[in-house]
C-alpha cells in the first residue's frame, strides 16, 4: 500500500523551512518540516527547542536518547583570538598574586561545588527560555542603569531573529555575551564597548546582539557558541548558504585591538559575502524576470479571457434577441389566432338579421377605414353592442374602433362603462330606420 502523499507546503511555510535549515544546520528537509510541524510551524519555539536538544535537554516531542547527544563545536576554521590576562609584574606584583592565590582558588572551587550541587537538588532555570525578547530587553535596560546610554546599538530581539535579519540582510552579526559575575567583564564594558570609535564602527558595520548569560536567552545562546571565558563576542555570517561563526574572541581587549580584529575578520570573508550577494543578485534578477514573464503571461492571459468572455456575450446577446424575436413572432401569432378564434366565436354569437319589410328593422352602411363598405339590418330593439359585434367578427374591420354618425357627429357608446353596465338600444341612441355610420380605427391609439 503506497503511504499517503505530505500536502503541499504554502510559500510562508517554505520560508519558514529554509530559515529553521539554516539557523540549525540541519540537512535533512523531513526532518525540519517534522520539527515545524510539531511547533505549528512556530519558528522561534522550533529553533529554541532545537538549541536544548543541541544542549542535552530532552525535546518536548522526543523521549531522552539513551545516550548524551555530543555536540561537535571544533571548527579549525573558525579564526579565534583569545586575550590572556597580563601577568604579574615586579616583587610587589607576584607577591600579591602569590598571596591572593589560594583564596581565588578557594573561592572559585567552592563556587563551582555549590553550582554543581544546586544544579543536583533543582534544575538551571535558564534551561527553559519562555519570554526570550523580555531576556533582551532587561539585559539593555540593565545595561544602560550602570553604563549608560552611551553604547553601541543592541539589536533588541531574540537570537534567532537576530541571525534571521543578518542573513536577509547580508550583515555581518556581532554576539556579546555579558558574564556578570566575571572580573573583566566591567572593565571591558566601561573601557572598550562603550567608546566613541568602537561604538562607531559597530554601528555602520554590523547588526549587534548582546544578552547576559544570567538570562535564560544568553544562556542558551552561550550554550550553542561555547565560549571559554568573558567577555566572550562571535562574529556571524552567511557563509555557505549557512548562517556560520567566522570569528571568535574572547577576554579583554582594547579599543582599537577589537576593532583591528574585527576588520581582519571582515576583510577574511569578504569574498563569500560578495559572493552570497552576487548569488542573491542573481536569484532576484532570475525572480523579477520570472515574474514579469509571469505578469506578460497573466496579461496576455487575461486579454484572451475577456475576448472569449465578449465573444459569449454577443453570442448571449444575439440569442437573448433571437429568442426575443421568436418570442415575439410567438406572441402575435397567438394574438392573431385568438382575435380570429374571438372574431368566430362573436360571428356566431351574433342574431339573425331581420328581413327587409320587418317594421322593426335598422338598414346601416358602415364605411370601414379602408373605403370598403358594409350593409346590414338589424332591430330597434337590439342593443348597440350587437353592432360592435358584427364589425368586430368581420375580417377587414380594425382590431380597436369605434362608431361613430356623419351628422351631427358623435360616438356611438357600444360597449360597457363604469357608468353604463348596458348599451342602449338602437332607438334609444336616436338612430333612424335608414343610416350610415363610419368605422374608426383605434388600433395605434
Amino acid at each position: 500500500m503506497a503511504a499517503p502523499e505530505e500536502p503541499e507546503l504554502s510559500q510562508a511555510q517554505t520560508e519558514k523551512l529554509l530559515q529553521f535549515q539554516d539557523l540549525t544546520g540541519l540537512e535533512s528537509m523531513d526532518q525540519c518540516r517534522r520539527t515545524l510541524e510539531q511547533h505549528n510551524w512556530n519558528i522561534e519555539a522550533a529553533v529554541q527547542d532545537r538549541l536544548n536538544e543541541q544542549e542535552g535537554v530532552p525535546s518536548v516531542f522526543n523521549p531522552p536518547p539513551s545516550r548524551p547527544l555530543q555536540v561537535n563545536t571544533a571548527d579549525h576554521r573558525v579564526y579565534s583570538y583569545i586575550v590572556s590576562r597580563p601577568q604579574p609584574r615586579g616583587l610587589l606584583g607576584w607577591g600579591y598574586y602569590l598571596i591572593m592565590l589560594p583564596f581565588r582558588v578557594t573561592y572559585y572551587t567552592l563556587l563551582d561545588i555549590f553550582r554543581l550541587a544546586l544544579r543536583f537538588i533543582r534544575p538551571d532555570p535558564r534551561a527553559r527560555v519562555t519570554d526570550p525578547v523580555g531576556d533582551v530587553v532587561s539585559f539593555i535596560h540593565s545595561f544602560e542603569e550602570k553604563y549608560g546610554q552611551s553604547h553601541p546599538v543592541f539589536y533588541q530581539g531574540t537570537y534567532s531573529q537576530a541571525l534571521n535579519d543578518a542573513k536577509r540582510e547580508l550583515r555581518y552579526l556581532l554576539v556579546y555575551l555579558h558574564g556578570d559575575d566575571h572580573q573583566d567583564t566591567d572593565e571591558f564594558c566601561r573601557s572598550t564597548l562603550c567608546t566613541e570609535e568602537v561604538i562607531t564602527f559597530l554601528n555602520t558595520r554590523m547588526l549587534f546582539w548582546a544578552c547576559s548569560t544570567s538570562k535564560p536567552e544568553g544562556y542558551r545562546v552561550s550554550q550553542a557558541l561555547r565560549e571559554n571565558t568573558y567577555p566572550f563576542l562571535a562574529m556571524i555570517m552567511l557563509k555557505d548558504h549557512k548562517m556560520t561563526v567566522v570569528g571568535r574572541l574572547e577576554g579583554v581587549i582594547q579599543p582599537e585591538d577589537l576593532i583591528n580584529q574585527l576588520t581582519f575578520i571582515m576583510d577574511a570573508n569578504q569574498t563569500y559575502l560578495m559572493s552570497e550577494r552576487l548569488e542573491r543578485e542573481e536569484r532576484n534578477q532570475t525572480q523579477v524576470l520570472r515574474q514579469q514573464q509571469d505578469e506578460a503571461y497573466l496579461a496576455s492571459l487575461r486579454a484572451d479571457q475577456e475576448k472569449e468572455r465578449k465573444k459569449r456575450a454577443e453570442m448571449e446577446q444575439r440569442k437573448q434577441e433571437e429568442e426575443k424575436v421568436r418570442q415575439s413572432a410567438l406572441a402575435e401569432e397567438i394574438r392573431r389566432r385568438t382575435l380570429e378564434e374571438e372574431k368566430e366565436r362573436k360571428s356566431e354569437c351574433l342574431p339573425p338579421e331581420p328581413p327587409a319589410d320587418d317594421p322593426e328593422s335598422v338598414k346601416i352602411v358602415f364605411k370601414l377605414p379602408n373605403d370598403t363598405r358594409v350593409e346590414r339590418r338589424f332591430l330597434f330593439g337590439q342593443s348597440l353592442k350587437v353592432i360592435h359585434d358584427f364589425l368586430f367578427s368581420l375580417k377587414e374591420t380594425p382590431e380597436k374602433f369605434q362608431i361613430v354618425t356623419n351628422f351631427p357627429r358623435r360616438v356611438l357608446p357600444c360597449l360597457p362603462t363604469e357608468e353604463q353596465s348596458n348599451p342602449p338600444t338602437l332607438k334609444e341612441a336616436g338612430l333612424s330606420r335608414s343610416e350610415v355610420l363610419f368605422v374608426q380605427d383605434l388600433t395605434d391609439d
